[in-house]
């Protein structure tokens, strides 16, 4: 049935984030070189910003220097795999291809919200205090990047197109564009993921020849 289906491929995704995680605890190579970075980083920042410099620019360094930390560990991702040898392993696994990459989401998240753990603390020690604010990555005296998005897009379009607009939606038409953009980037990422998907299974398909041309030699 369906929901056995679904139990199965949560069970898959979670032992495969518990594999990561295990791996880590025992050899202790990305987290560490994550919280050595992500401080590092902030050091720096605190020397290299002027004195003058307002909460806003620390908060973006300390963003920064997180998004970094966060591009190190998705670099990291499949190293163990690839120095072990076992990619191949990982991918024949009977398992939906899909819940490799949920299960190194998950433990990416996970090495990402420890680097966070350490790096809030250095940010109040080096900058200003922490709030609730910062930790959200919001503030109040900002637009979010999708009112800048849908300031750009109004900005941008033919008068002919924002009267139209105007028409059609009436006051909700900001709500509209909101609504279009958000619905946009979904598409977009669901059809990316589809891509990589089917890439994912032409790569399989080969390295299935590959090992059935290697057990024949």
């Amino acid at each position: 049935t369906a929901r056995a289906r679904m139990t199965g491929y949560l069970s898959d995704v979670a032992a495969l984030a518990r594999k990561d995680l295990l791996v880590e605890l025992r050899t202790r190579d990305t987290v560490p070189a994550m919280l050595l970075f992500v401080v590092a980083a902030l050091v720096v920042f605190h020397f290299a910003l002027p004195a003058e410099s307002s909460r806003l620019a620390a908060s973006g360094m300390l963003w920064i220097a997180l998004l970094f930390t966060a591009l190190l560990a998705l670099v990291r991702a499949f190293v163990g795999e690839r120095d072990q040898g076992t990619l191949d392993g990982l991918i024949l696994a009977p398992c939906d291809r899909s819940a490799i990459w949920l299960g190194k989401t998950l433990s990416v998240f996970a090495f990402l919200a420890l680097a966070e753990a350490v790096a809030l603390p250095a940010f109040a020690l080096f900058y200003d205090p922490v709030s609730w604010e910062l930790i959200a990555g919001v503030d109040d005296g900002l637009a979010s990047p999708i009112e800048a998005v849908g300031g750009e897009v109004i900005n941008r379009v033919p008068r002919s197109v924002e009267r139209f607009a105007i028409e059609t939606f009436g006051e909700d038409d900001k709500v509209a564009l909101v609504i279009g953009i958000l619905a946009f980037s979904v598409v977009f990422a669901a059809v990316l993921g589809i891509v990589a998907r089917r890439r994912l299974r032409r790569v399989e398909r080969g390295r299935c020849r590959l090992l059935r041309d290697r057990g024949r030699i």
